[in-house]
């Protein structure tokens, strides 16, 4: 099957890990149309070394930062419905996919790529440091991990993946539209895919083919005796994770279910910012704002990186 596939990289201030990236896709085993960034308006010469290292590279010049979410969508309209892409592969500008990392989830798919129904294909997120999991989600009224058995099947199916590796088929951009851009940063690649999910596609992850991510610093902490993984994030960080998530749970999939399961979480994890944050009253205060913004549904930009 011959397929015509492009990568779309969001990427802000990345002169230092982008070139890394982009090394691995031009050596990737199943050959890329076309490689793509979309510049998030940075300012430390990320374009500049994009035009004089990488001349074969598509970029896309954004004015301002749209976050991961504007970007992500963007991107995802020029390479399926402008250019015409079979399927595009989404990135974070600091992952660094192996050389066969593509080849791996086109043909971990196996017969299951003509589906019509496949909407998008995901590799499954591992930290590359300590190796831990990052697990797709299902969702029921909330996000639930899978069983663990589901983690051993070669492909498998998830209601929400990671946006960062994740293949999406041109047709679920022309049917279900492209991805939230005014969520700007976090739980957006969720939402998208609730919405691919809503628009009748499957979500297929790919059990083969680990695909390094970070959720943040992570770091090891203690709690009653127990060693618990905590990341700590800015406090802007804290503002959209709140907001969005709210966001999506009493504007976009509402129920009494998904309701509880929003103030667990969010008790939840105002504790561990309470106990591990080294900016916890500004976090707090920005989950606060966030959270009121989600239920009223104010969306867009409203704190950028490095200003809290």
């Amino acid at each position: 099957m011959n397929l015509s596939i492009a990568s779309v990289t969001t990427a802000f201030n990345a002169v230092k890990v982008l070139p890394r990236q982009i090394d691995a896709l031009l050596k990737q085993t199943m050959q890329l149309r076309e490689i793509i960034v979309v510049d998030n308006g940075s300012s430390d010469g990320t374009v500049e070394m994009l035009e004089e290292r990488y001349p074969q590279v598509t970029v896309l010049r954004m004015a301002k930062n749209l976050g991961a979410a504007g970007g992500w969508a963007v991107g995802l309209k020029y390479a399926a419905l402008e250019k015409g892409h079979d399927w595009v592969w989404n990135l974070d500008d600091d992952s660094v996919p192996g050389d066969s990392a593509l080849q791996l989830l086109i043909s971990g798919a196996g017969d299951l790529i003509k589906d019509p129904d496949l909407g998008m294909l995901a590799p499954l997120p591992v930290h590359e440091e300590t190796g831990e999991c990052y697990p797709p989600l299902l969702w029921r009224d909330g996000t639930v991990f899978p069983p663990s058995h589901l983690l051993r099947e070669p492909v498998w199916f998830a209601d929400m993946v990671i946006a960062s590796g994740c293949l999406v088929r041109r047709e679920v951009a022309r049917r279900a539209g492209l991805p939230p851009e005014d969520f700007f940063m976090d739980i957006f690649d969720f939402a998208y895919c609730l919405q691919v999910r809503s628009a009748g596609y499957k979500i297929a992850v790919i059990g083969k083919c680990p695909f390094s991510h970070t959720l943040g610093e992570v770091q090891e902490v203690r709690f009653f005796g127990r060693k618990v993984a905590w990341a700590e994030h800015a406090p802007w960080r804290e503002y959209y994770k709140t907001r969005n998530l709210t966001y999506l749970v009493h504007c976009l999939y509402p129920s009494p279910g998904a309701r509880r399961f929003l103030a667990k979480t969010l008790l939840r994890h105002a504790c561990a910012v309470v106990l591990w944050n080294s900016k916890r009253i500004e976090a707090l205060v920005r989950m606060l704002q966030g959270f009121f913004d989600g239920r009223s549904g104010k969306l867009g930009v409203r704190f950028l990186p490095g200003k809290s």
